[in-house]
């Protein structure tokens, strides 16, 4: 499975695109349609502040988040 990373490119560190993969700078409304579709089976989308983004689903380990340390 190919793991999704935030850029944290939006303000406040906010992750406006994603690196999944080979994919580079993918924005975050295509990810997370991606997610919603069922592209990404160990992810799922979480609402902040009526926005929508990706999160990893819970496995106890920190190297595969979404906002691991770079």
């Amino acid at each position: 499975m190919t793991k999704i990373k935030g850029r944290g490119d939006g303000p406040g560190g906010r992750n406006e695109h994603y690196d999944i993969g080979n994919r580079k700078n993918v924005p975050r409304r295509n990810v997370v349609a991606e997610i919603k579709r069922g592209e990404h089976p160990g992810a799922h989308v979480v609402t902040i502040n009526d926005r929508e983004y990706a999160r990893d689903n819970p496995d106890g380990s920190e190297r595969d988040n979404v906002n691991r340390d770079k």
